[in-house]
């Protein structure tokens, strides 16, 4: 693990593969501003019905419950903010892991060493994926669906086999 936040890689080596995972969400911050406008208005109506019917503390159960429900999208919403970058070049293969309250892990790998292993079930597709080499093993992806998955899997093991190939010299480029 490295402390530094220099994520950049070394002069003259090019980038074989580069790519920074976030985890989906399907909400924006707009369609959450609606979704609670939404939601108010049919609480403070059902509770105003009830009220006028004499059950008044009901009213303060559903302005409990738009409560939750903001406290709970806050809390998707934060965790949205974590990132992972993964970056190969010939040389070296990183990854980059920034947590939803912002601490940093990174894992600097050789790729000539590094072998990818995916777990997963023949129903729902590839789980999880590993990076191993020489008894580490970081988990990548994690948050990724199944599909998406399969996809990076496939595009990070072209980039280690490029890496393994070496850099080829081309004067006319």
């Amino acid at each position: 693990m490295i402390a530094s936040n220099d994520f950049d890689p070394e002069p003259g080596q090019p980038t074989l593969f580069s790519a920074r995972l976030t985890p989906h969400r399907s909400l924006s911050h707009t369609g959450f501003l609606v979704l609670m406008a939404f939601l108010s208005v049919v609480s403070f109506a059902a509770g105003t019905a009830f009220w006028l019917m004499g059950a008044w503390p009901v009213l303060g159960f559903f302005g409990l419950d738009l409560l939750v429900i903001w406290w709970a999208f806050r809390v998707n919403f934060r965790s949205a903010a974590a990132t992972e970058d993964i970056m190969v070049t010939p040389s070296e293969l990183r990854v980059r892991r920034v947590s939803h309250r912002g601490q940093v892990a990174e894992w600097t790998l050789n790729p000539l060493w590094v072998q990818l292993e995916q777990t997963g079930d023949p129903e729902f597709g590839i789980e999880r994926l590993y990076l191993v080499s020489r008894g580490r093993r970081v988990s990548v992806g994690y948050f990724l669906g199944p599909d998406e998955k399969a996809s990076f899997a496939k595009a990070l093991l072209a980039a280690l086999h490029a890496a393994k190939r070496g850099v080829s010299y081309n004067p006319a480029g």
